[in-house]
């Protein structure tokens, strides 16, 4: 195993648990989502949590970091994106989640 693959598995491990748990991240709701009624929008985040359909062609790095599934009609898009602690730029490692701090959108696909 090379050091890009086990910094990708790291990164697929950090970005699993936050996805299912909302934990370890910022979650963001773009309006599109917001502006669902509540039982909707629950419905979206279990969509989301429960996300295992990762393959080669939509997860090509290994670090399960976006996805996109189809929910009542709707194209729905979830990806993460990883800032410095202070939000000022990149994260210089996103295998280490003490410098980083992940942000994890989840977005109606014609918000995109």
């Amino acid at each position: 195993m090379t050091l890009h693959d086990k910094q990708s598995n790291e990164i697929a491990a950090l970005n699993d648990l936050a996805r299912k748990t909302f934990l370890g991240c910022r979650v963001m709701l773009t309006q599109g989502i917001q502006n669902l009624p509540d039982n909707l929008r629950f419905e979206v985040l279990q969509q989301v949590r429960g996300f295992e359909a990762f393959t080669p062609d939509n997860d090509p790095y290994g670090e399960h970091d976006f996805g996109a599934f189809t929910w009542q009609g709707h194209r729905v898009y979830w990806k993460f994106d990883y800032y410095d602690q202070h939000m000022d730029a990149g994260s210089p490692d996103s295998s280490d989640p003490v410098q980083t701090t992940r942000v994890l959108t989840i977005l109606l696909a014609e918000e995109y």
